[in-house]
């Protein structure tokens, strides 16, 4: 005898802000998921998704309203847009966009070798694509963006693997970077023959510095508006996009965050040069709730029990991904980013956001310039990158490997 139980709208999202409560909770007590920059939303999202697993075998079935999951990850992205500052990009110099080249040629690969595992592993190729750069470089807020999607036109499962890959991605990527940089400064000699001053004296500082700033209601309320008129008339750029890539591919969808995001980029790139349109630390605060309200509503609601039959594959293909990010780090991004001290901290924090996210990353070189010496370089390059322009360039990549597979 089965059991459903509805959650409507509002008490989805009620639920989810209680399991994230519960999340950060648990994270302030367990060491682990410090060390592992593992997010709130995902502590307690994935542990009703283990109860809701044991539930269900025993003939309780949930049933949640998920409309405002959706239009919470648009409002994530868009703030995305409007982060990513071409001026800052502009300004960074030549070694933020060299990384983030390197990045985004990570992100072509990454996908590349999930699609040629899936027939060696035997499964949908829609469902290999998705241990690619959705959940390694993207993480959990791009595997939430472009796995619907994907599940929509009929890959079954397509959602509870991308956010177990982009987990495990957490989790790997932060045990692997340390010892990768680790054994590139000890083996190559790279501190001896480091200069004592920093020979990139030419980073701009102060382009990340944001001063402190007296919460004003007023901004925030004109956070949410940019962000929503953004939504409003970007909704029509992404069908427009759509109409065209459908004539190029019929199955082929951009994601419907992808007009919100150009917009964005557009009205900060206006905002910058004098316009003030865009009130910028009040939009990531805004992006931010996004984030975690929509990570907080697509974990819960993760079909655990799909995974059964994916054990093997998905295991297969995850170990060639750590593999993958293994040997780039040491190879391409080090020698690329020039093959010295700062190329190695960035190689180590390139592990953890290339299978995981920015703050594993951050904390990656962390850990290595406690053990060596701080890097500014790294600091200034992997947090603009990552935080401001490689998810935009990996939506654009996922979606043309959509569109042709």
């Amino acid at each position: 005898e089965k059991m459903v139980v509805e959650f409507d709208m509002v008490r989805t999202i009620g639920f989810a802000v209680v399991l994230l409560l519960f999340g950060r909770l648990i994270r302030s007590k367990v060491k682990f998921f410090q060390t592992f920059a593992i997010p709130a939303p995902v502590i307690g999202g994935f542990s009703f998704a283990i109860v809701n697993l044991f539930l269900r075998q025993s003939g309780l079935e949930i049933n949640f309203d998920t409309t405002l999951q959706s239009f919470f990850m648009v409002i994530f992205f868009t703030s995305i847009g409007f982060g990513a500052s071409i001026k800052i990009l502009r300004a960074a110099g030549p070694k933020v966009f060299l990384f983030l080249l390197i990045a985004g040629f990570l992100c072509v690969i990454q996908n590349t070798v999930a699609l040629g595992l899936s027939g060696v592993v035997g499964i949908d190729k829609g469902l290999a694509l998705m241990t690619g750069s959705t959940p390694m470089t993207g993480g959990h807020g791009t595997s939430g963006g472009i796995a619907p999607l994907v599940e929509a036109s009929g890959v079954k499962g397509a959602e509870t693997v991308a956010y177990s890959a982009a987990t495990f991605g957490l989790v790997m990527g932060s045990l692997m970077g340390g010892p990768l940089a680790n054994k590139l400064v000890t083996g190559k000699n790279l501190l001896l023959n480091r200069k004592e001053i920093d020979e990139d004296d030419d980073l701009d500082e102060s382009l990340l510095k944001t001063e402190a700033r007296v919460l004003d209601g007023d901004r925030i309320l004109k956070a949410f508006f940019v962000i929503l008129i953004a939504m409003f008339l970007g909704s029509y750029i992404s069908n427009f996009l759509n109409v065209l890539i459908q004539r190029i591919s019929p199955i082929a969808k951009f994601p419907s965050y992808i007009g919100p995001m150009l917009l964005a980029i557009i009205a900060r790139y206006i905002s910058d040069k004098g316009a003030d349109i865009v009130p910028v630390e009040e939009v990531e605060v805004v992006g931010n709730v996004g984030l975690n309200l929509f990570l907080g509503m697509a974990l819960m609601t993760l079909k655990l029990w799909e995974l059964i039959d994916l054990a093997i594959p998905l295991i297969v293909l995850l170990l060639a991904q750590t593999l993958l990010m293994a040997i780039y780090a040491y190879f391409v991004t080090f020698r690329l980013m020039g093959g010295n001290y700062d190329a190695a901290v960035l190689a180590g924090g390139h592990c953890g956001f290339g299978m995981g996210a920015t703050p594993n990353g951050v904390a990656n070189m962390e850990s290595i310039c406690e053990k060596f010496v701080y890097s500014k370089t790294a600091f200034f390059v992997l947090p603009i990158v990552g935080g401001m322009f490689i998810d935009f360039v990996n939506v654009f990549i996922i979606s043309m490997f959509l569109a042709f597979i």
